[in-house]
């Protein structure tokens, strides 16, 4: 039989246990841990944003979760080549709930396993529908939009989408249009949701 303190502290890490997962089920974003772009838990904010109970979400791909196959294709890949060099990864991107609508989400990642940085990971979404709403948007203009975001020029992101100068340009053209803005700082800050 085991002696007392060898109970008291397993009675410590069983309460430390339900702790953890106390404050992983109630935190105030959505929180999953992921299994090669898997989801092995998701917690009660992860179920609300995305319109699905979080039991519903376990074995499902993330990719159910994006507004297009290609953009969890291209997303991934930028994903997985940050994560590479640092093991964390955050953007900001049009996602989709259960229900078929868009919104724009924060997302934020760690790998749990640096060598293989998909394998196992948690990650953080949150809902900036307030603060942003969505507008249609073609797949090239998510991604200059996203990038715009990110403070990148229209050289870099010409040559982080493989575009010319000239077409990243125009594509800032039909965002300023899209979004109501008369120059590239205030289209970043209705990107962003910050007051203008």
């Amino acid at each position: 039989m085991p002696c007392p303190l060898a109970l008291h502290r397993l009675g410590g890490n069983v309460a430390r246990m339900d702790m953890d997962r106390i404050a992983f089920d109630h935190a105030p974003v959505g929180l999953v841990m992921l299994e090669n772009r898997v989801i092995r838990i998701a917690n009660r904010a992860f179920g609300e944003m995305f319109e699905d109970r979080p039991a519903a979400c376990a074995g499902v791909s993330l990719g159910e979760f994006y507004a297009s196959e290609e953009d969890f294709q291209i997303i991934g890949q930028r994903g997985l080549s940050a994560m590479r060099e640092s093991g964390r990864y955050n953007d900001e991107r049009i996602m989709r709930r259960r229900g078929g609508g868009l919104f724009w989400c924060r997302v934020r990642g760690v790998s749990l396993t640096p060598d293989t940085p998909f394998q196992r990971g948690i990650w953080s979404f949150a809902d900036l529908s307030e603060e942003r709403p969505v507008v249609a948007l073609t797949q090239r203009e998510r991604e200059v939009a996203i990038l715009t975001c990110r403070g990148l020029t229209s050289k870099e992101v010409a040559r982080d989408l493989d575009l010319s100068y000239r077409t990243v340009e125009d594509y800032r053209a039909r965002l300023l249009r899209k979004f109501g803005a008369r120059k590239l700082a205030e289209l970043v800050a209705k990107l962003s949701g910050m007051p203008l």
